[in-house]
C-alpha cells in the first residue's frame, strides 16, 4: 500500500492524538511530540511502526502529536490517516 497524498486524523484536544502522514521514499520516518514522551515515547513509536506494517505501508513520513491518548486512540488515528492518505 502506498501513501499517495498528505492526510491528517485526530485533534489536539486533551487525551487525543493528531496524526499527519505523507508519502515517503526511504522507509518509515516517525516524528513524535508527546506530553508523555519520556515515559511512553518508545512504545508509541513502536505502535506506529506496527500499525503501518499491519496496513502494508512501507514508505511514509508520519508525525504524531500526542496529548495523552490511549493506545487504542493512537492506533485508530494512525489507521484513519493511512486510509485517507491512500485515497480511500
Amino acid at each position: 500500500m502506498e501513501i499517495i497524498k498528505r492526510a491528517i486524523a485526530g485533534t489536539l484536544e486533551s487525551s487525543d492524538a493528531y496524526v499527519e502522514i505523507e508519502p515517503g521514499d526511504s522507509g518509515i520516518r516517525c516524528e513524535l511530540e508527546s506530553v508523555v514522551e519520556q515515559q511512553f515515547g518508545d512504545s508509541i513509536r513502536r505502535l506506529a511502526e506496527e500499525v503501518l506494517a499491519d496496513c502494508g505501508v512501507k514508505n511514509a513520513n508520519i508525525r504524531i502529536t500526542d496529548r495523552g491518548a490511549l493506545e487504542c486512540v493512537i492506533r485508530a488515528r494512525i489507521e484513519a490517516a493511512v486510509m485517507r492518505g491512500k485515497g480511500e
